[in-house]
Order: structure tokens, then C-alpha cells, then sequence
């Protein structure tokens, strides 16, 4: 089978050409590719003047088209298209950049300082799958090989979070956003048929897709309710407004549930009250009436006016978390009846359903009563996007709080599809990678992004030096989409560039770009895990996107930042290195522990030697990123593992003074290396 849908959007694209002088200009970052049309004019601001339609069309025809392979359907999974099967463990090879499309391909087109959803030309500021085209060439320029999606699926507009609102407030699991639709194609191509060209575009590169998977919750307003509402937890309307988490006086802050503590909870003179704020959902308490509104338009509106009832918002699961309800999600009801460990601190077992931390964490506190056509219903979502589109692998979002047996019964039902689906666990205590793997996934998020800006307290040593113990590997990851941007923590654009390049070498961890990472992106997408409020101001008043977060706002990344394509030529520079030592880096017996000859030093030592080749690879980077260090690295461990070692090196990398500051070796054999602050060599014997 041919690639349809990318030839179609092509045909789509050439015969708008000439419509007429539009107003339209892209970031230079988006022509990783060369595009020479006739119209393009570089602006004083690093922008291009382009003709839309040209710049798409000629992207397809002369860096897509050409890749393809005959009778190869590009909307099968890269694992299907290559014959492949690694139970998904590619994951534990890949280098992983996340987008949101949404933001990543964002941008002000018309120049009007103002990000509209439609411009002067009726055109979509906003990021679509379309306009995504036109950043994979960056992405595979910087050694890019897996794409994590965050939420594509239809969002709720009510209880709305910001300007455009939550992506994980899902309203429909099976319809694409349409925030996500190109005004470039109008009605001649759907978002499903744009969606596969993203995908094909990517597997044609040898880029893998994964989308973030939301199996806990929904949004406050969703497509279910209609048929569904015993799906859901029910509190009267007048509840609404005083409703949050219950405060657990003799408990500490932010502690998980278990049993211990959940007798406590329940003993609190708080939990009574907090029960008495749910009800039975509306089709029990009088079926009738629900079957005349159930059709409405604004069902919810309806619920809450004639039955005095809402959907019960969703909180954090662990005890005494400061955060507020999440307003526009809600929890799934995964078992029909209450909790079996916790039932018999209620004093009556006829209470209806209730969200408390127990009843969030259904793997810990499961009921007797399988909420079984819920169940059935999330084992079929990622089924649909492999069938439909080719995905390659799904995160599990809050995956920690799902029962077992549903959890089981997605892994079954995706690699049945695709034995090489690959799935990562949104687990962020190294702790718990045991059990991770025992449940069948491939990597988890890890602590790499609350561990590696601290380098002061040598968290970043710890981190690096401790990973290759983990039994599945973790993210190598300076910040996420919940986290403060690495350029915007102490230490900026030298700790940014330091950390992201250092990632792409680290035992048993899987380097992970953050969209807008590589371009020293400073304001955070949300303010969520090891962010402060502080954080919320780290544009200048006087930005467009001053305050805004992407996460629910408009927002385009800072694409014309002055040191845009520094990072991204650091990181063209090393992926060749990755790739030459691609099966080292991600085995854990090619990896050589050494130290320094100072153990206090604020370097970083990694080796990695070719047993074959007798051939050693060497990493040191400065951690320090305001002074200047010397270092000797004692190569024992080396020479006792590698055949023939010689003490010829050459520096084939360095961020800063490339051929300077590698003096070979002294007397004791140790590698006598100078680094800047915030710098990385690489050495290779």
C-alpha cells in the first residue's frame, strides 16, 4: 500500500498556490529542510516570509516523497513496516522528544502579536498536525527517533483551564482535537486523514509515535455521561463550591495512602462531612426523567438543574497535597461498590459512591465488583489508534492507581495488535521499577527531573551513578511538561545545554527532550511537579505569552530566541557519536564505572568500552557551571576491561574550546582533563 494520505495533503496544498499575497511567516527553526521557494524573503527577525501552501507542499515533495519505500504502508507501527519485535524495549534504546502539538507548531503568523485561532487570512495560529510537518526535520537533525505525544484526544470546553483548557480533560477518548485541524486543508481533508500524515511523515523518518494514554480520569463533561453516569462519582450542586480534598489533622503532608493511614483518615472528624457531600447518580434516582434529557446538548446543565447534581471533580491522591481539585477532570469509577479493605469504617454500607484517596488508588484499595463495561471500554482505546493510525507505544497516565487485572487486560489487548508496542509507566520513584516490569512496561519517568538541576547537592552524581542498578530504565530528563524549565533554574543556558547534551550518554537512562528544551525555552508548560509560583513570571511583561502557560493557554515556544540553534548544532554534533556507540550506551555491561582522582569532584566521569573493537568511550562534564575544574580520571577499571588498552586519546567533542583542555596523560596514567564551567568532552582510546 502507497502513502495516501501525505500524497493527498500534497495535491491539497499545490492548488491553493496561488490564491493571492498572503501574509505569512514561519521561524527559521522550521526550514531545518532548505527550502528555496521563489517567495521566500529572511526577515530582520529570523522569520521567513513564506507562501503557506508552497512551503508545505514543497516540504512533502522534496523531503518526505522521496524517503518512501515501495508498498510500504506507512500507518502501521515502525515495528510492523520493519519486521521488528523487541517487547517493545526499543523504548530502551530510543531518544525521546515530547510535543505538544498544540504549542510546539504554534506560531504568529500574520505578525499581529496575537496568536489567533484564526488570522487575517483565516489561517490557524494555533499548532496542528500539519504544521508539525515542517518541525521533524529539526527533530531528526538533532537525533530524534521517538515522538511522545501529550493529548490529542477531543477536550471538554467546560470548567475550562485557561484560554483553550486542559488536554487531560478528555471529552471523547475516540475524536482527535480539533484544535489540532489545519485551516490549510478546510473541509477537503479531515483531522483523522491529517493525524496519518503526521504519522506516516515520522515513519518515514524512522520516528516512532507515542501518545499519552488517560485511563483514570475524564473530563468534568464528557461523552459518557449519557449512557454511562454510574461511571462516575455524583455530589449535590450546592457541594460545589466548598468541595476539595478533606484535611487529615494527625497526618503529615503530601503522604500516599495505605492501610495504616486510611484507618486514620476515616476516623477523622472531616471524612463524615466529606461523604455527605456525594449522592447516587442521576439515572438511579429516577431513571425516567434522566431518559427525557439524556439527549440534551448541555446534559450536564440539565443534571445539575433538575436533579440538583454534578460530577464530583477529581483531587490528588495523596493526603494532606495542597493542591486544589482538579476542575475540569474527574475520576473514572472503577469498581460499582466501596472499597473491600476500608468498607467497614462506614456506618452504613448503603453510603453512595465517594472519591477519597482510597477509592482513587483502585490498585491498593479495590472493590469485589469490576466496573467490567467500563473496563472493556479502556482496553479498546489504544486498539483504535493502532488499528487506525499505527501509534507505536502509549505512556500510561496515573497508571500507578489502576487495578491490576484492568492494567493486564490494555497490555493484552495492544500487543495482541503489535507484539512490540511499548509502554511507559508515569512512575516517579526508582523505587518502584521492580514492579513496573513485572507489569510488562519498558521504561518509567523516573526522578531524573527533580535530580538533575540539583547539582550543588550532588543529586546529579547520584542520579547518573545509580541508574545503571535500576531494573528498567528511566527518562534522562532535566524537565518535563510539569516541571520549571532547565533555563530557567540557576545556572541557564550553560546547566540547559550541559544537562541535554550529558543526557544523550547515560547508562540505563533514555534521554528526553521537553519541547521547547532545545531552544532554551525558560516558561514552564504547567505549574506542577518542582514548580513554585514564582515560575508562573519568568517572561518579561512586556512578552506575548507574559504569564501564560501552554498547557491550557495559546502559546508559541520562543523559536526566534538569539541561541536558538545553539543547542540544536550541539546536539546535530553528537547524535553521530550516540550512533556510532548506540549498542553501549544502552547496555548495561559495556558500561565502565571510574572516578576521579579527586572523589569530591564536581566532574562527571562515564565510560563505555567496545569489548569487540578494544575501543573505550570516554564522557567528562564539568558540574559546575560558574567556575572552571581541572580533573584527573584514573582509567584502571578501563585498562582491566578493555584488551591492548592504549593511551592514545583523541577528543572528538567538546561544547566549548573543541581540541583544548585534554593534556593526554600523566605519570600515574590518569586522563588529565581542563573543562569550562558547564562544559562535556568526550574522549575516545
Amino acid at each position: 500500500m502507497n502513502i495516501l494520505n501525505l500524497k493527498k495533503l500534497n495535491n491539497i496544498l499545490k492548488s491553493k498556490i496561488n490564491k493571492g499575497t498572503i501574509n505569512y511567516v514561519v521561524p527559521d527553526l522550521w526550514n531545518a529542510w532548505d527550502y528555496d521557494g521563489k517567495e521566500l524573503r529572511k526577515l530582520p527577525s529570523n522569520e521567513l516570509l513564506i507562501n503557506p501552501y508552497r512551503f508545505y507542499s514543497k516540504l512533502i515533495e522534496t523531503y518526505y516523497l522521496p524517503k518512501i519505500k515501495p508498498n510500504i504502508n506507512y500507518n502501521l507501527s515502525l515495528s510492523q513496516i520493519q519486521k521488528t519485535n523487541t517487547n517493545g524495549n526499543w523504548l530502551q534504546k530510543a531518544s525521546i522528544y515530547s510535543s505538544f502539538i498544540r504549542t510546539s507548531s504554534a506560531w504568529d503568523h500574520d505578525r499581529s502579536f496575537s496568536l489567533d485561532l484564526s488570522n487575517f487570512n483565516n489561517l490557524k495560529e494555533t499548532g496542528t498536525f500539519v504544521k508539525m510537518l515542517a518541525y521533524l526535520p529539526t527533530l531528526k537533525k538533532i537525533g530524534i527517533d521517538t515522538i511522545a505525544l501529550l493529548p490529542i484526544t477531543e477536550i471538554s470546553k467546560t470548567n475550562n483551564k485557561g484560554e483553550l483548557g486542559s488536554p487531560y480533560a478528555v471529552k471523547s477518548f475516540f475524536e482527535l482535537d480539533q484544535n489540532l485541524k489545519s485551516s490549510l486543508t478546510n473541509s477537503e481533508m479531515s483531522l483523522d486523514e491529517e493525524f496519518k500524515c503526521f504519522i506516516e511523515a515520522c515513519h518515514i523518518l524512522e520516528i516512532r509515535v507515542v501518545i499519552d494514554y488517560i485511563p483514570r480520569t475524564n473530563a468534568i463533561a464528557n461523552d459518557l455521561i449519557k449512557d454511562y453516569p454510574e461511571w462516575f462519582y455524583w455530589i449535590k450542586t450546592e457541594e460545589a463550591n466548598n468541595y476539595e480534598p478533606p484535611k487529615i489533622d494527625n497526618l503529615p503532608s503530601t503522604v500516599p495512602p495505605n492501610k495504616e493511614n486510611m484507618e486514620i483518615v476515616y476516623k477523622n472528624d472531616t471524612i463524615k462531612a466529606h461523604i455527605n457531600k456525594f449522592d447516587f447518580n442521576p439515572k438511579q434516582k429516577n431513571p425516567e426523567l434522566f431518559s427525557k434529557i439524556k439527549n440534551s446538548d448541555n446534559l450536564l446543565e440539565e443534571i445539575e438543574e433538575k436533579f440538583n447534581l454534578t460530577i464530583a471533580p477529581a483531587f490528588s491522591d495523596h493526603i494532606n497535597d495542597n493542591q486544589p481539585p482538579w476542575s475540569d477532570v474527574t475520576f473514572f469509577r472503577m469498581y460499582l461498590d466501596h472499597p473491600k479493605t476500608t468498607r467497614k469504617y462506614l456506618d452504613n454500607k448503603n453510603i453512595p459512591p465517594y472519591v477519597l484517596f482510597d477509592t482513587i488508588k483502585a490498585n491498593l484499595f479495590p472493590g469485589e465488583k469490576p466496573n467490567k463495561d467500563l473496563w472493556n471500554m479502556l482496553k479498546s482505546i489504544i486498539p483504535y489508534f493502532q488499528k487506525n493510525f499505527g501509534i507505536d507505544g502509549a505512556r500510561i497516565d496515573m497508571g500507578h492507581a489502576l487495578p491490576k487485572e484492568l492494567l493486564q487486560m490494555i497490555f493484552k489487548e495492544a500487543k495482541a495488535n503489535d507484539p512490540d508496542f511499548g509502554f511507559i509507566a508515569e512512575e516517579l520513584n526508582p523505587a518502584n521499577a521492580i514492579k513496573a516490569k513485572e507489569l510488562g512496561y519498558n521504561i518509567i519517568i523516573g526522578n531524573g527531573f527533580w535530580m538533575e538541576p540539583r547539582i550543588e547537592t550532588k543529586k546529579l552524581h547520584e542520579f547518573i551513578y545509580n541508574a545503571n542498578q535500576s531494573p528498567l530504565p528511566m527518562l534522562a530528563s532535566a524537565e518535563t511538561h510539569d516541571s520549571a524549565r532547565i533555563a530557567s533554574r540557576e545556572g541557564e543556558r550553560i546547566l540547559s545545554r550541559m544537562l541535554t547534551i550529558l543526557n544523550m550518554f547515560l547508562p540505563n537512562l533514555v534521554p528526553f527532550i521537553n519541547s521547547g528544551q532545545e531552544i532554551y525555552e525558560t516558561q514552564p508548560m504547567n505549574l506542577g511537579v518542582d514548580c513554585t509560583e514564582k515560575d508562573l513570571y519568568n517572561l518579561p511583561e512586556e512578552d506575548l505569552f507574559y504569564k501564560k502557560l501552554a498547557l491550557f493557554d495559546k502559546y508559541a515556544l520562543h523559536y526566534l530566541n538569539p541561541n536558538r540553534w545553539e543547542l540544536i548544532d550541539h546536539l546535530d554534533g553528537v547524535k553521530n557519536i550516540r550512533k556510532a556507540w548506540h549498542n553501549e550506551l544502552t547496555s548495561k555491561n559495556c558500561y565502565v564505572p571510574i572516578s576521579n582522582s579527586d572523589n569530591n569532584s564536581e566532574a562527571i566521569v562515564l565510560s563505555y568500552c567496545n569489548y569487540k573493537n578494544n575501543n573505550c568511550l570516554l564522557i567528562i562534564a564539568n558540574s559546575n557551571v560558574y567556575q572552571s575544574i581541572y580533573t584527573e580520571v584514573k582509567l584502571d577499571n578501563l585498562r582491566e576491561k578493555a584488551h591492548n588498552f592504549s593511551k592514545q586519546g583523541s577528543l572528538i567533542y567538546a561544547t566549548d574550546e573543541f581540541g583544548k583542555g585534554f593534556n593526554d596523560f600523566n605519570d600515574s596514567g590518569h586522563a588529565c582533563v581542563s573543562l569550562n564551567p558547564g562544559e562535556v568532552k568526550i574522549i575516545e582510546f
